[in-house]
């Protein structure tokens, strides 16, 4: 509820003509419950736990209703379902706002913990094939294999391909049962364990920037058609997050580690390997049409895994207006 002060100071706008649309907006928002999704790793989880950490939700006049999630794809099923507002995904579930089933809403921060790994003696992608390869497929291991395999003239067809899910992968590749994966740290950390000698082919940065595993911001359709100031409000949050996080990345990796209760090490590992990007520097991506050529690679993507038949322009699932107006 908006406390006396804010009420007196709205009204007094309004009666004299002079309330700004940006003021009206957040005394829209203020009060609102938001419900949050969330994968349980660095990237996803460290704009929560600095929003929680340093009172941004208080600050904002909103509070946040957070849920763990294990991927992108069954938070926007629980947006579709009406009992999730906004979430926090990675790049292989950006074929759902592709297909229109949600909004990207910002980009959180880039990966660069992507890889082909291979066993000892394969030291080049020209020697997978015909070789088994496991990969999860429809994340962003099966997109590095992708551009991998594309960068040295090869496709899927080329190889043994095996989908097998995360913690498959690293079981069989320890076992030596598969010769190559798509896959990424810190899992790749596990398996280096049992494999220190194991190779790595290509990794995200080979890539960047022209393709970038982003991570985003991601709502329910009807929040962003029903409640912009809604959107805003989280927006704000997030921006000031992200801005904390690059500006305080040790601080940030103690306070994810214990909001995970995840060991400090691993977290600091996966936190290392980001590209941790500033609003400004986003607000700047966003006009100029760096995301939307991001968003479009991804497109390319997914029409080439079958996932999308005719995907979405990006400017009409990307909401970069409210992006820069947060």
């Amino acid at each position: 509820m908006l406390d006396r002060r804010t009420f007196l100071a709205g009204t007094a706008a309004l009666g004299t003509g002079l309330a700004a649309p940006g003021l009206l907006g957040r005394a829209r928002a203020q009060g609102s419950t938001l419900r949050i999704g969330y994968i349980a790793d660095f990237p996803n989880a460290s704009v929560l736990a600095i929003a929680k950490d340093q009172g941004l939700w208080e600050a904002e006049g909103v509070d946040a209703d957070t849920k763990v999630f294990t991927n992108g794809p069954i938070q926007i099923q629980a947006m579709g379902a009406g009992s999730l507002d906004f979430g926090t995904i990675g790049p292989g579930a950006l074929w759902l706002p592709a297909s229109g089933r949600a909004k990207v809403v910002g980009v959180n921060d880039i990966g660069f913990s992507d890889r082909v790994i291979a066993q000892p003696g394969i030291n080049a992608l020209a020697d997978l094939k015909g070789r088994k390869v496991g990969v999860p497929q429809g994340t962003s291991g099966d997109m590095i294999l992708r551009l991998g395999l594309a960068k040295a003239g090869m496709t899927v067809a080329d190889i043994d391909l095996v989908p097998m899910d995360p913690s498959t992968v690293v079981a069989a590749f320890a076992s030596k049962q598969i010769d190559a994966a798509g896959i990424w740290y810190p899992l790749i950390d596990v398996i280096k364990r049992q494999q220190p000698e194991l190779k790595e082919l290509v990794a995200n940065k080979d890539f960047y920037p022209e393709r970038s595993f982003i991570n985003s911001f991601v709502a329910r359709n009807e929040t962003v058609d029903q409640n912009p100031d809604q959107v805003r409000a989280f927006l704000r949050v997030m921006k000031k997050a992200i801005d904390y996080r690059a500006a305080n990345l040790d601080r940030t990796i103690e306070i994810t580690a214990a909001f995970l209760e995840a060991p400090l090490p691993v977290t600091e590992n996966v936190a290392r390997s980001r590209k941790l990007l500033t609003s400004a520097e986003l607000d700047a991506f966003t006009k100029d049409g760096t995301i939307n050529g991001w968003l479009q690679g991804f497109n390319d993507l997914f029409q080439e895994f079958g996932q999308v038949k005719e995907p979405l322009a990006p400017s009409s699932y990307y909401t970069a207006d409210l992006f820069t107006s947060a």
